[in-house]
C-alpha cells in the first residue's frame, strides 16, 4: 500500500460499491436486515400496486427457472380470491425471498424488489446510505482532473441511486457519470467490462476498476481493464498470492493520478 499510480491511458474509473465505496456492514447489518424484517408487510401494503405486481411476477419467473435448485421455493399463480389465497401468495414470495437471500443471490428479481423496498426506507428516513469518509473528496479531485466516475454494482441501480442519493453525506449523485448493474452482465465475467467500456465509448484499458473481490479485479483484467482490490475493514481476507499479484489499495487518497500534477 502507499501510492498507486493511475496509468496515463485511464478515463475512466469504474466503482464498485459493497467493500469499495461502502462498508460491507452496511449491507450485511442495515439493508438486508430491513428487507427481511419488512418484506411480508410490504407486501401486504403494495399487492395492488401494478410495480409490486412486476416484481412478483418477475421473482415467479426465476423461481422456475430455479426449481431444479435444491430448496427451491415456487410462487403459485393466483388461484383465487380472499384473505387465505392472498396470505398463502404472499408467504410464498416471503419464502422465496428469504431462500435467495439465504444463499446470497444476485438476480435481477430479487435486486428489483429490494431496491423498491429500500427507496422507500430511504425517502422515509429510516435509512441512509454509509459512505467512507475518503470517497467524495477523492471522486471530487478525480473528476476536477477530468476524470469520468462510473459505478457498477450487483445492486440494481435504482438501489445504487438511493445509497447515493440519501448518503451520510447527503445527495451525491452528481459525482457520477453512470451507473451500471448485472443487466449489463455478471460482475464475474469479462465480457461485462467490455460491454461497459463500449456503453461509456472507450476501450477497456482506459477504464481502472476498482473492486474487493479479486474474480471479478480477475475478469475486468481478462478484459484488458485495469483494476486495483480495494482492501477495507471487514473485508474478506486475501490470499498470499492475491496480495502479491493485485495492486492494492486501503483508500481512494493511495490513488495517484499524474495528468493531476
Amino acid at each position: 500500500m502507499g501510492v498507486l499510480p493511475v496509468p496515463a491511458e485511464v478515463r475512466a474509473i469504474l466503482l464498485d460499491i459493497e467493500g469499495t465505496t461502502t462498508p460491507i456492514s452496511f449491507v450485511q447489518e442495515t439493508l438486508f436486515p430491513y428487507i427481511k424484517d419488512n418484506v411480508k408487510e410490504y407486501l401486504r401494503t403494495h399487492w395492488e400496486e401494478e410495480e409490486c405486481q412486476r416484481d412478483v411476477r418477475l421473482l415467479r419467473k426465476q423461481a422456475q427457472e430455479d426449481s431444479s435448485l435444491d430448496g427451491a421455493v415456487l410462487i403459485p399463480l393466483e388461484s383465487g380470491s380472499g384473505e387465505e389465497e392472498l396470505e398463502r401468495l404472499i408467504q410464498a414470495v416471503v419464502d422465496n425471498v428469504y431462500w435467495q437471500m439465504s444463499l446470497d443471490r444476485k438476480s435481477t428479481a430479487l435486486k428489483q424488489l429490494q431496491g423498491h423496498m429500500w427507496r422507500a426506507a430511504y425517502a422515509t428516513g429510516h435509512i441512509k446510505g454509509e459512505i467512507f469518509e475518503d470517497v467524495v473528496p477523492a471522486i471530487r479531485k478525480w473528476r476536477e482532473a477530468g476524470m469520468k466516475v462510473y459505478i457498477y454494482s450487483s445492486g440494481s441501480i435504482e438501489a445504487q441511486k438511493l445509497l447515493f442519493g440519501y448518503s451520510t453525506e447527503g445527495d451525491i449523485l452528481e459525482l457520477f457519470d453512470g451507473h451500471f448493474d448485472t443487466k449489463i452482465g455478471p460482475k464475474v465475467e469479462s465480457e461485462s467490462y467490455r460491454k461497459i467500456a463500449a456503453t461509456i465509448g472507450c476501450a477497456t484499458n482506459n477504464i481502472l476498476f476498482l473492486t474487493d473481490v479479486p474474480r471479478e479485479a480477475n475478469a475486468a483484467e481478462e478484459a484488458d481493464t485495469h483494476v486495483a482490490v480495494v482492501t477495507r475493514p471487514g473485508n474478506a481476507g486475501l490470499t498470499d498470492d492475491e496480495k502479491s499479484y493485485y495492486s492494492l489499495i486501503s483508500s481512494f487518497t493511495e490513488l495517484f493520478l499524474p495528468s493531476s500534477t
